[in-house]
């Protein structure tokens, strides 16, 4: 393949290792959805009543649900530092096509990922954040320490 071809799209397994609600290894290979930030595991989510959650088991939950049921198809855009490979991906939902990073945020159970600015690296992914909070959906309905300020915090720190 020359260069300047893009990668093969890649169909996601139904027997992936799901990691995190961003994140899953297929065999050796990790991938993470570009632009796409779940919820950290081991943070809380409270809802209402009081009741703790794990948040980032919320987030893993429903990208587990998804991947396992819908086809997901991904195209791999560039690579993390960690050697994960971003990929962008799309899911096949009753003969539609969706944006499975759109999905997650708009049913407010990841979020738009933020550059070290604190940037959006897609604003349209900030538009279904934006959109999910003031629906108050998924995690939107409870409280919780939004990963992205939680991120950029830690990243702060660190340069200090």
């Amino acid at each position: 393949m020359a260069a300047d071809e893009a990668p093969a799209p890649i169909v996601v397994s139904k027997n992936v290792q799901i990691l995190t609600g961003d994140t899953w290894r297929d065999g050796r290979k990790l991938y993470r959805l570009y632009g796409v930030q779940s919820c950290i595991r081991g943070t809380d989510a409270t809802d209402d009543s009081g009741k703790k959650v794990d948040c980032g088991n919320l987030s893993l939950a429903h990208l587990a649900a998804l991947l396992s049921s819908v086809t997901v198809t991904c195209q791999p855009i560039g690579y993390a530092i960690d050697k994960a490979t971003f990929v962008v991906c799309a899911a096949d939902l009753d003969g539609n096509t969706i944006d499975v990073g759109t999905a997650l945020i708009s049913t407010g159970y990841a979020f738009a990922a933020m550059d070290t600015k604190g940037e959006a690296i897609s604003a349209n992914y900030l538009v279904a954040e934006i959109n999910a909070k003031m629906e108050h959906h998924g995690l939107w309905a409870m409280r919780f320490q939004h990963p992205v300020q939680l991120l950029l915090k830690q990243a702060q720190e660190r340069e200090k």
